[in-house]
């Protein structure tokens, strides 16, 4: 139960501070800025590795708990459950954050500013890169060395950087559903579920075929 809650509250510490900076930075009138949001972003993913790394892996992701799963580096098993609480927590925050900002229309949800086409290979690509370093830097279940946090927190910064202002630079489903949902925008989000899912576990099919030996392994 320690690691559904602490997958809970790393989802909505992630969702709370990153669309929060998107809705602030609406309400502002640009006070936070775009590379603002894609610090924001970077920052709160590391600080939640580090806090909740040793509990439950700090995964705060499906696509990426899933993926864990399928490099037999974390149970199905757990994957509901893992699910579900990235999903309440991410829920939560987006509930909290509609009652403070009622005013705000997409509670930065994930909107495509391209074709749909095109927005899903970027997310697929976006979610490709962030699995490929989380893969590499931890064991699923507990992250390993000061580095992991910085590395998955820089890269998650890097996509939101470049790519926010294309596709919203999901690569969460959870991320992408609560704002969807509680704002009731829910055109394309097929998009940043499907999407960021596929990315992750091409990710580990490649990891597969560069660290045979070693990147899928029950005992990693």
């Amino acid at each position: 139960m320690k690691r559904y809650i602490a997958e809970a509250i790393g989802t909505f510490a992630l969702v709370f501070c990153g669309t929060g900076a998107i809705i602030i930075n609406e309400f502002t009138n640009g006070a936070v800025t775009h590379p603002g949001i894609a610090v924001t972003f970077g920052l709160i993913v590391m600080g939640m590795i580090y806090a909740f790394g040793d509990i439950s892996g700090a995964h705060i992701n499906p696509a990426v708990t899933i993926a864990f799963a399928y490099a037999k580096k974390f149970s199905w098993k757990e994957v509901p459950a893992y699910v579900i609480s990235q999903l309440v927590g991410a829920l939560v925050a987006s509930g909290i954050l509609f009652f403070l900002f009622p005013e705000n229309e997409l509670l930065g949800a994930t909107m495509p500013q391209l074709s749909v086409l095109k927005v899903f290979i970027f997310e697929v690509l976006l979610s490709f890169f962030l699995m490929i370093v989380i893969i590499n830097v931890s064991t699923g279940s507990k992250e390993i060395g000061v580095i992991a946090g910085i590395a998955i927190g820089g890269v998650v910064l890097l996509e939101a950087m470049f790519a926010g202002p294309i596709t919203g630079a999901s690569m969460n489903p959870a991320r992408s559903i609560a704002p969807a949902l509680i704002s009731k925008h829910l055109e394309h989000l097929w998009v940043y579920i499907t999407a960021p899912i596929i990315g992750c576990l091409l990710a580990v099919v490649s990891c597969k075929l560069v660290k045979e030996d070693d990147c899928c392994d029950d005992k990693c």
